[in-house]
């Protein structure tokens, strides 16, 4: 019966594999979500930094035109 012991080796080892295999793939979507949010709050605050940059140059343009 030796046999036995090792299906009942392989059956655990395949569900030992399962469960890994499934929190890495939750771990996995985790990460994911999280660096959707860090590209989203960066094109946001790029968008912003632009909007800024935008702004002062149009102040620094009307200042040119009333200095001369």
């Amino acid at each position: 019966m030796p046999y036995v012991w090792s299906l009942v080796l392989f059956v655990v080892g395949v569900l030992l594999l399962l469960a890994l295999l499934i929190r890495f793939f939750v771990l996995l979507r985790r990460v994911r979500a999280v660096q959707r949010e860090v590209t989203e709050d960066v094109a946001n605050r790029s968008g912003l930094l632009k909007a800024r940059v935008a702004g002062l140059q149009v102040v620094l343009a009307e200042r040119r035109k009333g200095a001369t």
